[in-house]
């Protein structure tokens, strides 16, 4: 099986003329993995079309990642010489399947500073493993011949991967790359997810020569100085002693001995059993059955595997992990129970002493399962054989996501509580598409009522999805409406697209003149704005015939109502399902549009402290607590642990960074199933944490405590202190960096924008969709959890939060207020050397007006270097100052808490209605005036008041001549100095010109 790569060449458009007669006899040359591939010459042709087809070969598919195609146009001149036109550069990462290719119109670029390029290059891009398909016959090779035959020896080797590689790329399903994802140290994860060598090798931070003595962990206090918030809600650096060594000042100083790829989390020892089955097991009832199942006891702790019913030779392959540091007891037990109804029959049992259990430390092998007899209480061993296999290891170890874990039940708890909804697990978002619906007009509508002209109107719904158009102007039975509808959609497309046409017979009864059923998974895709067909359909009056769609259509030839659509599943757009101010992820739904990523984004779940108890159990407070983060498409969740205000969780995970302008989010739950038996109660919010990746320096490893706050309607309350381990590592310095002139949002988003509304509409079918599929995850990732994580509700009006961005909008402008505060001082000469230094400043730079903008850079770049010194060293954390939340009245929380629509009585609803009145009018006198400025500008040359259109006129006149035969220098000074004079030459009245642009007329005596 070999895998190829298909090139599609259909055209390019407006380029660049090069054969001195505006035209260019333009070609394409195709490069990719040492091939090359031409196209034919067009020749006089500024818009040449080729619609040419090429396959290369992939020598190395686990290396495809890797790969970029290259695209060159040239101008064939006379001479047989190739003038450069403009290239295109693709990376491996965006190479889709031949199913989700689409044509794409590319923008040229340039190959040196001075190259002139411009025009658009359009290509198609896919992988197949299609047997029929042959490769092209390609140009002369770029290489040598050694290059060749050690090209040809890596593909004998690689022979062997290929079918891997080929299911991994052609099918949508993740789980394989979910079991890559680790929580410590495996050698093998770098090769599984093909990341570069660059990105997983341990860093050398220098830290060889820092061999000092250990000291105690240090905690300081991140937010020094008067402005900062209470140091109970600060941010606390720390030195702990991770898997790497200790972090002193965000730098590792090595341990003894090596660490691995993952070197972010403490290690922790845990005793493993895996029960894998057992044979010739004894009849215990006595119809002669047995129902096994296997308890595993060490001291208080015991893990139970599932009960087979009637089965001598069960099979379980079920592992259990008993944290070291909890163990109270030196014997571990297996012991093979029948059940039963009244008490359980004893079968046999298996002990092991703890200090005679093997270590193993990855990458070595698993340890192999082995036979044992089982004995009875007298110590006979003849009850039948289970194979086991019982090592010591930490939670590096392959089989530490999916085991039972000691820590996560807790004391003389089973695998009974709730056990699916405690292990780790990664999760993966679904990917969402916008649809749109363009509902152009319908004809040959026939209302029930055929004496009438329908009020006709077009409902369009998927799923729970649902949009109408506007009522047409005048009544027809050919009513166009022309509208584009937007809706959310996601893989696999489950949903149907149903447009039906109504018509308004009366106040609240509508009837159905007509329905259509579109299979969203036969939608056209498109990444790019280009025009979409429209198509004709056929309306049907009953869902079942709807349903039946083309072929119904070919069945019958009978008149019938159509409907013209224009449908399209739009790929360029990235759809916004969280605050566009928290976003982790700004990549377009199509995947042919994805650029490689530009670093790593490792993170390091340590352990939460000072945890609130959220419920009571055996009569004391308790917390059954698990962490969530997301970043992109991935969210992760950490084991719950049972039990516990101070949990330790040690679980390491890693992402791909694409943009630096995004925020990983880390959120703290209670886990309200354990104990739940019908599973309704909803996990209870702890806090969380939001990390911008931009704040973090590269290679550095943030260590911190984090306060978690949250706002409750009582005020602002810290529920403990989550400690994390960060480090951002770039891959590519250069892409990072010129990612700060691309646009923040995909093309679409520019070329046709979505209105505010429509964003905000099309955000919370968003986050619906993916807490809907997340939810019925195992462990279900619940829809409160996704909505917190997710700011679904920042939406929401709130008091505190208007005055909060008041405060916000205020500190930015405080620079302002404080420079015309400073220059008024100025003038006003109360340090006469001050005044007296800022008009020679000023004399300088109005004869040599050149020195003004290098002036004004210069002293930004000296500010630069001078903050430099006090730049801050954590990531930004929230603050409860800023949060306008630690000077908030009781009663604006209680609003803010309030449900919408509002649960409160009237009295108080009338209160807040009367205040936000009063607040809303402060805001339209505010508006009133600065409407009233403008006004009396445009009255200047109105003619509304005669006389002083009169003087403004014949002023500007006078200006005119005098600027005319006055040099502009002189004018500059002469208005600098009056500007700045002494405070003995200045007047307590207003100036002339205020008093006159004062008595101006505006509209304010035409309103009501």
């Amino acid at each position: 099986m070999n895998l190829k790569l298909g090139v599609e060449v259909v055209a390019a458009h407006d380029l660049m003329p090069k054969d001195g007669q505006g035209a260019a006899n333009a070609f394409v040359e195709l490069r990719f993995d040492h091939q090359r591939f031409r196209t034919t010459i067009k020749e006089k042709d500024l818009n040449p079309v080729w619609n040419e087809s090429f396959y290369f070969n992939i020598s190395d598919p686990n290396d495809l990642s890797n790969l970029s195609l290259e695209a060159y146009i040239y101008h064939r001149g006379k001479d047989n010489s190739n003038s450069f036109l403009g290239k295109v550069c693709l990376t491996g990462t965006s190479f889709v399947p031949y199913s989700d290719a689409v044509v794409l119109h590319y923008p040229l670029e340039k190959r040196g500073l001075f190259s002139r390029v411009k025009g658009e290059l359009g290509l198609k891009v896919f992988v197949t493993d299609d047997p029929s398909i042959r490769s092209s016959n390609p140009l002369p090779a770029l290489d040598s011949p050694l290059d060749r035959d050690s090209r040809s020896a890596r593909v004998q080797l690689q022979s062997q991967q290929v079918p891997n590689v080929i299911s991994k790329m052609m099918s949508n399903d993740k789980s394989e790359s979910r079991r890559t994802f680790h929580h410590l140290p495996n050698p093998n994860v770098a090769q599984q997810q093909n990341i570069p060598s660059a990105a997983v090798q341990s860093v050398n931070y220098g830290m060889q020569e820092m061999r000092s003595q250990p000291q105690p962990p240090v905690v300081r206090s991140m937010y020094p100085g008067s402005s900062a918030q209470a140091p109970d809600y600060s941010l606390k650096e720390t030195s702990p002693y991770l898997g790497g060594g200790r972090i002193v000042g965000g730098r590792v100083i090595p341990g003894d001995r090596p660490s691995g790829t993952y070197d972010l989390v403490e290690k922790m020892e845990y005793l493993f059993v895996r029960v894998v089955k057992a044979r010739d097991l004894p009849h215990m009832d006595i119809t002669g059955s047995l129902d096994p199942y296997v308890e595993v006891r060490v001291g208080n702790y015991k893990g139970i595997t599932r009960h087979f019913e009637k089965r001598q030779n069960p099979e379980w392959n079920q592992v259990f992990a008993f944290a070291k540091d909890n163990l109270q007891s030196s014997v571990l037990d297996v012991v093979v129970k029948d059940k039963d109804l009244l008490k359980d029959d004893f079968v046999g049992f298996v002990r092991f002493e703890i200090h005679e259990v093997p270590r193993r430390f990855p990458p070595d092998s698993p340890l192999a399962p082995e036979w044992y007899r089982l004995a009875d209480k007298d110590g006979r061993k003849d009850k039948g054989e289970l194979m086991l296999a019982v090592w010591i290891g930490t939670q590096a170890d392959e089989a530490f996501p999916e085991a039972w874990h000691s820590d996560a039940i807790g004391p003389d708890d089973g695998s009974s509580v709730a056990y699916g909804h405690i292990r780790s697990k990664v999760y993966h978002s679904p990917r969402l598409w916008y649809v749109r619906v363009n509902v152009i007009e319908a004809q040959d509508l026939v209302p029930s009522d055929r004496s009438r002209f329908p009020d006709a109107y077009a409902k369009v719904q998927i799923g729970n999805q649902v949009l109408k158009t506007k009522p047409v102007q005048s009544r027809a039975m050919n009513p166009m409406w022309n509208e584009d509808l937007m809706f959310v959609a996601a893989e696999p497309f489950d949903d149907h697209l149903v447009i039906s046409v109504e018509d308004r017979v009366g106040a609240s009864k509508d009837e159905i003149l007509g329905r259509v059923v579109i299979p969203l998974n036969t939608v056209e895709r498109r990444a790019d704005d280009r025009l979409i067909r429209g198509r004709w359909y056929n309306l049907e009056k009953h869902m079942s015939d709807a349903m039946e769609g083309e072929q119904r259509k070919k069945d019958k030839d009978k008149f019938s109502s159509r409907i013209h659509l224009r449908v399209c599943l739009d790929g360029g757009y990235h759809v916004l399902d969280e605050s566009t101010h928290y976003s982790s992820d700004l990549r377009p739904t199509a995947k042919q549009l994805w650029k490689s990523h530009i670093g790593m984004l490792e993170l390091g779940i340590l352990n939460a402290e000072g945890l609130h108890p959220m419920k009571t159990r055996d009569g004391k407070g308790v917390s059954d607590t698990y962490c969530v983060a997301k970043y992109g498409h991935k969210w992760v969740r950490t084991r719950t642990i049972n039990n516990s205000v101070s949990p330790k969780y040690n679980e390491q995970y890693t992402w791909e960074v694409y943009d630096p302008a995004t925020v990983l989010t880390v959120g703290v739950f209670d886990n309200s199933q354990i104990g739940n038996t019908n599973g309704s109660g909803r996990d209870v919010k702890i806090g969380k944490v939001r990390i911008r990746i931009s704040t973090l320096e590269t290679g550095r490893v943030y260590t911190h405590n984090y306060p978690l706050l949250v706002l409750h309607p009582s005020g602002v309350k810290k529920m403990g202190e989550l400690h994390l381990a960060i480090r951002f590592s770039c891959t590519s310095f250069v892409n990072m960096m010129f990612k700060y002139s691309k646009p923040l949002l995909p093309k679409m988003h520019y070329a046709r924008p979505l209105s505010v509304m429509q964003q905000d509409m099309l955000r919370h079918q968003a986050v619906n969709i993916v807490a809907a599929r997340l939810s019925r995850a195992e462990p279900p990732l619940r829809k409160e959890v996704v909505e917190y994580m997710s700011d679904a509700d920042s939406h929401l009006w709130s008091m505190r939060r208007s005055k909060a961005n008041f405060f916000r909008l205020m500190s930015v402008f405080s620079g302002l207020f404080a420079v015309a505060k400073w220059f008024g001082e100025v003038c006003k000469w109360k340090n006469p050397i001050t005044t007296v230094l800022v008009h020679v400043l000023f004399v300088m730079l109005v004869c040599f007006p050149e020195l003004i903008l290098p002036t004004v850079f210069l002293y930004m770049f000296l500010i630069g270097i001078w903050n430099w010194r006090y730049r801050p060293r954590y990531p930004p954390h929230m603050n409860t100052r800023i949060s306008y939340a630690d000077a908030v009245h009781p009663d604006e929380l209680d609003e803010e808490f309030d449900t919408f629509p509002t649960t409160r009585g009237s009295d108080i609803v009338r209160m807040r209605y009367d205040r936000l009145r009063s607040v809303a009018g402060r805001i339209q006198t505010v508006v009133g005036d600065v409407a009233t400025q403008g006004e009396r500008l445009q009255a200047l040359l109105s003619w509304r008041d005669p006389r002083a259109t009169t003087l403004y006129i014949t002023f500007c006149l006078v200006a005119a001549i005098v600027l005319y035969v006055t040099p502009f220098q002189v004018l500059v000074l002469l208005g600098g100095v009056y500007l700045m004079r002494h405070p003995r030459f200045r007047g307590k009245m207003p100036s002339a010109p205020i008093n006159f642009f004062r008595r101006l007329p505006a509209r304010t005596d035409s309103m009501l």
